[in-house]
């Protein structure tokens, strides 16, 4: 039986729930595969969403820094990020030396990585194959924001994956020594039924607009309350557990809800910031996208720039957030918008892995 370490980003819950949908399907294709997760932030949802699968194990361990915000905004904070990556790096030799002794010890064959270099690394060091899956990667991501010497150093680690598989708004330069393939967008599968139990459970009447509200596990906006948005005419909102909104209309996800796509798919419209995991959620299942623009994000910014391109969905700036209200012609204006050519593709990259995976 081979062992995949499946490394996965500390940056909020978008990572994981891709993640989940990969793993899932590369179990169902290879009954001879075990998958070890490694990650924090998120470990309790991933042990949820696998609880049933005895082919997954856990193991927690700090994969890589994300984004630092500024306080009550959406925008990082550069010298806090600096400094955070700095440490990161400084500190990474010693974790290195750490995950290849995990790697050996657990007779690691094949490293995927979404998309943190510590996995990459670990498996340069020990001539493992690795993959790397991702819309974007820390290095494009840090550009303008962190100082040249540590971007260089994340340059450095990344070069060495042995595949790349980029995913729809990717702008990463040619990585993978083997290969490089480009892929569209995936996410967890929709249940029609749970779809309309949770869409009746928020609406009893029917004669609501649904709004999902996503603006990230991550995200902690003290002023959300006081938005114009959730005295919308004739509106429901979803939102996550954590955002601290209190109106007889805003429903919160259950903290131990794990399929939390299904949320998105009841919704009559998508308004979040450009993480790649809810816009695709939301393609996939055919729902309008309204997204809030960080312009100082390189990673957003690829995202909006290839969602405006492929008509995908409609823009609005944090300052013109203040003062929305939903109203049934704007829902109409993102719903024009070309949303259904996108299949999921999450059945194709997992073939294409697992082709990888008995390669090697």
């Amino acid at each position: 039986m081979k062992t995949i370490a499946y490394y996965i980003s500390d940056y909020g819950y978008g990572h994981a729930t891709r993640s989940t949908a990969i793993i899932r399907e590369l179990l169902k294709l290879n009954e001879t595969m075990k998958v070890i997760i490694c990650h924090s932030f998120a470990l309790g949802f991933l042990q949820q969403s696998f609880k049933h699968e005895p082919r997954v194990m856990f193991r927690e361990v700090a994969t890589d820094v994300g984004y630092v915000l500024q306080e009550n905004s959406l925008e990082p904070d550069a010298k806090r990020l600096n400094n955070t990556v700095s440490s990161y790096i400084s500190e990474f030799s010693t974790k290195l030396n750490q995950e290849m002794c995990f790697m050996k010890e657990k007779n690691v064959s094949f490293v995927i990585s979404d998309i943190s270099p510590l996995g990459i690394a670990g498996a340069a060091a020990l001539n493992i194959p690795s993959l790397g899956l991702s819309n974007f990667t820390w290095y494009t991501a840090y550009k303008g924001l962190i100082e040249e010497q540590l971007l260089s150093f994340l340059h450095e680690q990344y070069k060495q994956m042995t595949y790349h598989f980029s995913l729809a708004c990717s702008n990463e330069p040619r990585w993978g020594i083997e290969e490089n393939q480009r892929f569209g967008f995936y996410s967890r599968k929709i249940n029609d039924y749970e779809v309309q139990r949770i869409r009746k459970k928020i609406d009893p009447e029917g004669n609501s607009h649904v709004i999902y509200f996503g603006l990230g596990m991550k995200v902690d906006i003290g002023t959300l309350s006081e938005l114009a948005i959730w005295q919308s005419p004739n509106c429901k909102f979803i939102v996550s557990s954590n955002v601290n909104v209190n109106h007889p209309n805003v429903y919160h996800i259950p903290t131990n809800a794990v399929e939390t796509q299904y949320y998105v798919a009841a919704a009559d419209l998508v308004l979040t910031k450009a993480g790649w995991g809810t816009v695709s959620e939301a393609v996939c299942a055919g729902v309008p996208l309204l997204i809030t623009n960080r312009s100082s994000m390189k990673e957003d910014r690829h995202t909006i720039d290839y969602l405006v391109r492929h008509q995908l969905c409609d823009i609005i700036e944090w300052k013109e957030l203040e003062s929305l209200v939903i109203t049934p012609s704007l829902i109409e204006s993102c719903r024009r918008q070309n949303i259904n050519r996108y299949k999921n593709e999450a059945i194709n990259i997992a073939k294409e892995i697992n082709e990888k995976i008995k390669s090697k």
